[in-house]
């Protein structure tokens, strides 16, 4: 686990601590912290365009870490399309108080979706970062793939409130078979999405992980069901998709 507090990290670089001890950002990216800056989603989407101006950006790059696949439009009408970098974050994290973030996986992976000479220097300084970033041309895939992981991931430990381990074991089949449907709806939007290479994943990943989104039921906060199940729900119906198991889910957590 990890936990970067962000008022001292404006002072001092961020300074996750995990259990192999106390590491401290690498000097290049102290060096360029004007060049990256977050902003924090606490107020829904809406709120966070309203704290970027267009014309704040002056020549950078948007690099949006949101989950589901609807937002990049939405960005790329309110900032242009050359400013907004498609990408997706794999990392198990959570947010157990302001300014502090417990980082439970041991991994932290982005894919950047673009040409390769125009984020190859935003992928490298990621990745000197501790975050182990690639750069795909396939802006569907790298969308999708995540999807179709992140949506059985989501809905199912929400619904069940079990961690992923359990999941895999005691809701095998209905696992699999949200997978084939998240799966199918990505290749109807022109990503290669894999059911068998996902499920692969989930086999692979630490037993004990539970998603954003459960630990966001269990306190009571907001969740992320639209921008996941729903976005799911709406593709499927635009490409004459049944996804069955996606749509109980999603009535079972609305209600």
């Amino acid at each position: 686990m990890s936990r970067v507090r962000t008022r001292q990290g404006r002072r001092d670089g961020c300074r996750p601590t995990e259990l192999r001890g106390t590491h401290r950002a690498p000097s290049r990216i102290r060096r360029q912290r004007r060049r990256l800056s977050t902003v924090p989603c606490d107020g829904g989407r809406a709120a966070a365009l309203h704290r970027i101006p267009a014309h704040h950006l002056d020549g950078g790059l948007l690099l949006p870490l949101l989950n589901g696949v609807e937002h990049v439009a939405a960005l790329r009408d309110r900032y242009g399309a050359q400013r907004v970098v498609p990408a997706v974050i794999r990392v198990e994290s959570t947010r157990s108080a302001p300014g502090v973030i417990e980082h439970g996986s041991p991994f932290t992976e982005i894919d950047l979706a673009g040409p390769q000479d125009r984020l190859a220097e935003l992928a490298a300084l990621l990745t000197s970062a501790g975050a182990e970033t690639r750069v795909l041309a396939d802006e569907s895939t790298v969308l999708w793939t995540k999807l179709a992981f992140l949506a059985p991931f989501a809905l199912l430990t929400t619904r069940y409130q079990l961690p992923i381990g359990d999941i895999r074991t005691e809701r095998r089949e209905e696992l699999a078979a949200l997978v084939e449907e998240t799966a199918a709806v990505g290749r109807a939007c022109g990503a290669q999405t894999d059911a068998t290479q996902i499920l692969a994943r989930y086999d692979a990943f630490p037993a004990g992980s539970r998603s954003s989104m459960q630990r966001d039921a269990k306190a009571g906060r907001p969740l992320e069901l639209d921008a996941i199940g729903g976005a799911l729900l709406r593709a499927a119906e635009r490409h004459g998709i049944r996804v069955p198991h996606v749509a109980l889910l999603v009535r079972e957590l609305t209600c």
